[in-house]
């Protein structure tokens, strides 16, 4: 049987009353989850949606269009706004092809994944351990200081500012890596 199905059922036997003993108190209904739902409707799960939206920004194909993949990288951003979508991108694979979009030659692609990355790393150690490991910060720093579109630098430093948030060995690299007038003399 398949998971879903199976909370789906065992769902069913909670909320109903039948066979319940009536000397024993009512518990609380349970609400159906997202995936649940999702299984009921036969729709995809949060991990396949993912990797479409990843193949769909990745794709060379021509017939893939600019506007398809902004639609895909904003389906993404908002699937990683979720802490659990957000530490799956390590076990799909998504960090390496999320950090190479920060090399476009579309702003829009290179804003749209510093955008994603920070939305991902945004109080997530797990995503900002990712991050730092994939050489994240450097590249971050790179565009911020160094992309020709002022959204694209602004972006990037959100993701930056994200990805050292109350992670310390995030900050040491960034701070190993940005210009001494912007850290400071100390450091």
């Amino acid at each position: 049987m398949e998971p879903g199905l199976n909370s789906l059922l065992q769902w069913g036997i909670e909320n109903s009353d039948a066979g319940r003993n009536p000397d024993q108190p009512a518990r609380e209904p349970r609400g159906l989850t997202a995936d649940v739902l999702r299984s009921l409707m036969g729709g995809p799960s949060d991990a396949d949606l993912m990797r479409e939206a990843m193949a769909i920004i990745g794709s060379s194909d021509p017939e893939v269009t600019h506007d398809a993949k902004m639609t895909a990288f904003d389906n993404l951003e908002q699937l990683v706004e979720n802490i659990d979508n957000a530490n799956n991108m390590e076990p799909l694979g998504l960090w390496t092809p999320l950090l190479a979009q920060l090399e476009s030659h579309s702003a829009d692609l290179r804003r749209m994944a510093a955008w994603c990355i920070g939305t991902a790393v945004q109080n997530n150690i797990k995503a900002q351990e990712r991050l730092l490991a994939l050489n994240g910060i450097d590249r971050l720093v790179q565009v911020s200081l160094d992309d020709a579109d002022k959204s694209v630098r602004r972006k990037a430093v959100y993701a930056l500012s994200s990805g050292i948030r109350n992670y310390q060995p995030a900050m040491n690299e960034a701070v190993k890596r940005l210009p001494k007038d912007i850290v400071g003399p100390d450091q």
